[in-house]
């Protein structure tokens, strides 16, 4: 015997066809109501904390932002009880993105002032990706995402590296210059050692001596290094998943270091650059 739908089961289907149906009329409507909601949202935070706008329309800048925090909440909880496994959406990326978007109102009354934090609200625009459903947007965001994970070991050493050098860097800075400079203890050497580093160069402490001068010059041109190599790491990976989702089902392998990762119309090995044979 065919099992009847509840009221619910019905409702709970049709929920998730508006919400999670980018390819229906209501699921694109919807979403183009979602994404004027969310810049609506974000320009009223930022009008907020204009003083001119916000001593004159205060109270209806936030009775507007309340009645989108609870527009969003109904989101969430209907996002929650449409789909079969809500545990998966609610620790999902886009999941906790969705929550974040509206836990700071509802803190704002233990802690005033923390609905500013509701300006995480930008990050919601991402859904834009899967709404447009263009190829070439997902394919790309798709090679950055696994060129991101295939380096991250790499970058994760190479900040640790940073991390005690700017450390080390500090302390000497610390003994050479001395509180007479403004560098009045190590960690604000370490500040120093992290400014310069990032070739931001505030200039609120600077080195006197001309050995901590010489050390200041180290420290900028270690900082362009710095900045080259997570971006060559990166890059290098990126180029490793372009060549992976693009090479086809007719692969050569390299007869040197056996690497199959080629373009068809290779003529030398993307590893070791060894002559390729002709396929």
């Amino acid at each position: 015997m065919k099992h009847k739908k509840s009221q619910y089961e019905i409702f709970r289907e049709k929920v998730k066809i508006i919400l999670y149906g980018t390819n229906t009329i209501l699921g694109r409507m919807f979403d183009l109501v979602l994404l004027g909601l969310i810049l609506l949202s974000v320009l009223l935070i930022m009008l907020d904390t204009v003083q001119g706008i916000s001593s004159k329309y205060h109270e209806q800048l936030l009775i507007c932002e309340w009645v989108i925090t609870v527009f969003f909440t109904i989101e969430y909880v209907l996002r929650i009880i449409s789909i079969q496994k809500p545990v998966k959406y609610i620790f999902s990326f886009y999941g906790i993105i969705d929550l974040l978007a509206v836990l700071p109102m509802y803190l704002s009354f233990f802690f005033p002032g923390a609905s500013i934090l509701s300006i995480v609200r930008a990050l919601r625009f991402l859904r834009l990706f899967k709404i447009l459903h263009i190829p070439q947007i997902n394919h790309q965001s798709l090679q950055l995402k696994e060129a991101i994970e295939a380096s991250k070991e790499k970058i994760l050493v190479f900040i640790y590296f940073v991390l005690i050098s700017t450390v080390i860097i500090g302390t000497i800075m610390y003994l050479v210059e001395g509180r007479e400079s403004g560098f009045t203890s190590i960690p604000m050497g370490i500040y120093w050692t992290i400014v310069t580093l990032t070739t931001v160069g505030y200039g609120d402490i600077s080195p006197q001596t001309p050995l901590g001068q010489f050390i200041a010059a180290f420290v900028m041109i270690l900082g362009y290094g710095i900045i080259a190599v997570p971006t060559g790491i990166v890059t290098a990976e990126f180029a490793k998943s372009s060549l992976r989702n693009n090479s086809v089902s007719g692969k050569k392998t390299c007869k040197k270091c056996q690497s199959q990762v080629h373009f068809d119309n290779a003529k030398y090995c993307y590893e070791c650059g060894t002559e390729l044979p002709n396929n």
